[in-house]
């Protein structure tokens, strides 16, 4: 079983930028796939990017594409969500998310979550 740990979220002004990380632990990081989600206040949960154990195929959701990037660094264990040109409709909870196995879905299934961090941008 894998843990995830969250953190870098925060208050930013829109045009803005932020990097969350996901720090995993207990288990091999390497053979994940790992995703970033969000959910807003009574919205449903949104995909935002995922990654590969490999690092060789990378998704974004359509809102986020061109703005965000995910990438993992595998000797630290954690995987990140670097987010630029932030606009109030990125403002939700994102959470972290980590799947072992062969999925032609990269949104779904998902074992592992996190707690989530809260990103709020203001107008």
């Amino acid at each position: 079983q894998v843990q995830l740990v969250e953190s870098g979220g925060g208050l930013v002004q829109a045009g803005g930028s932020l990097r969350l990380s996901c720090a995993a632990s207990g288990h091999t990081f390497n053979n994940y796939d790992m995703g970033w989600f969000r959910q807003a206040p009574g919205k449903e949960r949104e995909s935002v990017a995922a990654i590969t154990w490999s690092a060789g195929n990378i998704y974004y959701g359509t809102s986020v594409k061109g703005r965000f990037t995910i990438f993992r660094d595998h000797a630290e264990n954690t995987v990140y969500l670097r987010m630029n040109s932030l606009k109030p409709e990125d403002t939700a909870v994102y959470y972290c998310a980590a799947r072992v196995g062969d999925y032609p879905n990269p949104w779904t299934p998902y074992n592992y979550w996190g707690q989530g961090t809260q990103v709020t941008v203001s107008s």
